[in-house]
């Protein structure tokens, strides 16, 4: 009795020690509170804050304001922001077709009505390493890239060709001279800037897909995933039990940002 009374209490404490080694990957540095619908960073740890009006904030890694960019035009609702270059910030406009791209204090640049180039039915976009635009045309079936003008630059083949399946991409990565192109349900294809496929990575069921530095992240049931592409290297650690459910997770190399209930949190990962 006192043995298996012994073993039980050993149990215990090996459960409690690995469920405490998961809570001390994330350390909370600071929370922001706010009407925040939607929310982006950058790989500066810019933050970039949308507000039920559809106003765009942008709050330096302190949390202080640096710039403001106020909707004006009938455009529908902001769909997608990719700031993955913080002087080019795209704001994607789905309802309409409408690509809007902002300088680093959010001022319009230009903007872009993808009708009027032909493209009526687009899901996802994405800065590209040259300040042009990718974009996946799901009524043709092809991955396209257009210029500030929304002239067409480049277009693959129908995918339908390549792959003998549809896809429907809800995010669109230019990192380190490669392409990634994410269907949750199928995946992540990796192309280079040529249109050529380099590796399909089996990345199926993610949610808060993300590209950043030479990681992949993403999120599933009550865990952040961590993808290094170049070793093939998958790690999973436990989400802080207060995150686990919100609907807005995103990241930095070293900092994870969840939203819950019109307040931002801000965790240092490592």
């Amino acid at each position: 009795m006192s043995k298996y009374f012994t073993i039980i209490i050993l149990f215990s404490l090996l459960s409690l020690s690995a469920n405490a080694q998961s809570d001390t990957s994330f350390s909370l540095v600071k929370k922001i509170q706010g009407d925040i619908t939607m929310f982006t960073v950058d790989y500066l740890d810019n933050i970039y804050i949308l507000s039920s009006t559809d106003q765009l904030k942008k709050l330096d890694a302190k949390g202080d304001s640096i710039a403001v960019f106020n909707n004006v035009r009938k455009t529908g609702k902001v769909s997608s922001i990719d700031v993955s270059n913080p002087l080019r910030v795209l704001l994607y406009y789905k309802d309409f077709s409408t690509v809007v791209m902002l300088d680093r204090l959010l001022n319009v640049r230009n903007t872009i009505d993808l009708r009027k180039q032909n493209i009526f039915q687009v899901q996802a976009i994405g800065l590209s390493y040259d300040n042009k635009i990718w974009l996946y045309d799901e009524f043709e079936h092809k991955l396209k890239k257009i210029d500030e003008d929304g002239k067409l630059l480049f277009e693959t083949t129908d995918f339908r060709q390549l792959f003998d399946e549809a896809f429907s991409f809800s995010s669109i990565y230019d990192q380190d001279g490669l392409l990634y192109l994410y269907d949750k349900q199928k995946g992540v294809l990796v192309f280079d800037f040529y249109g050529a496929l380099k590796n399909r990575i089996s990345l199926s069921g993610w949610n808060n897909f993300k590209v950043a530095g030479k990681y992949i992240f993403g999120t599933k049931n009550d865990s952040l995933f961590r993808y290094q592409p170049g070793t093939f290297i998958e790690q999973q650690v436990l989400l802080p039990q207060t995150i686990r459910h919100s609907p807005i997770i995103n990241f930095t190399a070293s900092k994870v940002y969840a939203l819950k209930n019109d307040e931002l949190e801000i965790y240092l990962l490592r």
